[in-house]
């Protein structure tokens, strides 16, 4: 532990960021890593707690909040359109984008559904199994609820544990394979309309998109929190915060129309000049 001090500490933090050129973000996870190490050691070791407590001491850097990125509602259904649903492989692709959008499901949450987890009766809904094993159930639209029934009897899928999504192999569908699925798309959305998909889509890229647009019809943020599976509102209240299409109804709804009007009308200036005669 004597080679241990904060400014030795401090001299690597400097390192990461002058000489390996790492974001703020990455000397913060590394001092987190640090700070861990420590707490720990000054929790079983009274005799360094001085040590301890000041590297403990040293501060985190102040990093930007990351931008949410989201997709309009016109690039999901121009992406929508791009799998051909007399394919094979593709109307299973399509079932895929749709659900990950329609259900706000995690990719994890995605790949580990499986057909019991659906049901595509008169309120179709899938159970969604999240963090902490924390299960929660979410309502299907019915177009999206028609695309699965189409998936479903060309997959012939019937058997209620078996994974909603697989592969070629007929193994579970991976996190990198729905990363795969999204970039076929996109890539050959770009070559069609090279204006569209500017930005890098990911899996959670639909995740994101649905929580902006349930915000924009006007969905309470609490419903949305339960919808996402997050354990407090303030998680969802980012999605508020980062989304200008809300920040602008909320200053058209708060805001004063402001009207710039003379001071005095011509009446009223006629009035003040005869006064003044009057009085001087």
């Amino acid at each position: 532990m004597v080679d241990f001090s904060s400014s030795r500490v401090f001299g690597f933090l400097d390192y990461l960021e002058n000489e390996r050129q790492v974001s703020p973000s990455t000397r913060n996870q590394r001092l987190a890593a640090i700070h861990s190490f420590f707490k720990y050691v000054q929790k079983n070791e009274p005799s360094c707690f001085s040590q301890c407590a000041d590297i403990l001491a040293i501060d985190f850097k102040n990093t930007p909040e990351p931008v949410i990125g989201y997709l309009k509602i016109e690039e999901l259904q121009y992406l929508f359109s791009l799998p051909d649903v007399d394919d094979h492989r593709e109307i299973r692709d399509l079932a895929i984008l749709t659900t990950l959008y329609e259900t706000g499901a995690r990719v994890q949450e995605l790949v580990d559904l499986q057909l019991g987890d659906i049901s595509l009766s008169s309120f179709p809904t899938a159970i969604l199994n999240g963090k902490g094993s924390k299960s929660r159930t979410v309502p299907i639209g019915s177009d999206v609820a028609s695309i699965l029934r189409s998936y479903i009897k060309e997959y012939a899928v019937s058997e209620p544990n078996q994974y909603l999504f697989t592969n070629s192999q007929k193994n579970r569908l991976t996190r990198v394979g729905v990363q795969y699925i999204i970039d076929k798309y996109t890539n050959r959305g770009r070559m069609l309309k090279p204006l569209m998909f500017k930005a890098k889509i990911t899996n959670h890229s639909f995740r994101h998109s649905k929580s902006m647009h349930l915000l924009e019809a006007g969905v309470n943020l609490l419903y949305i929190r339960d919808f996402l599976g997050h354990t407090s509102v303030t998680t969802t209240e980012v999605y508020a915060k980062a989304n200008p299409e809300i920040k602008r109804k909320i200053i058209e709804q708060h805001g004063t129309k402001l009207s710039v009007q003379d001071k005095y009308t011509s009446a009223k200036k006629d009035e003040l000049l005869d006064w003044l005669r009057v009085a001087f």
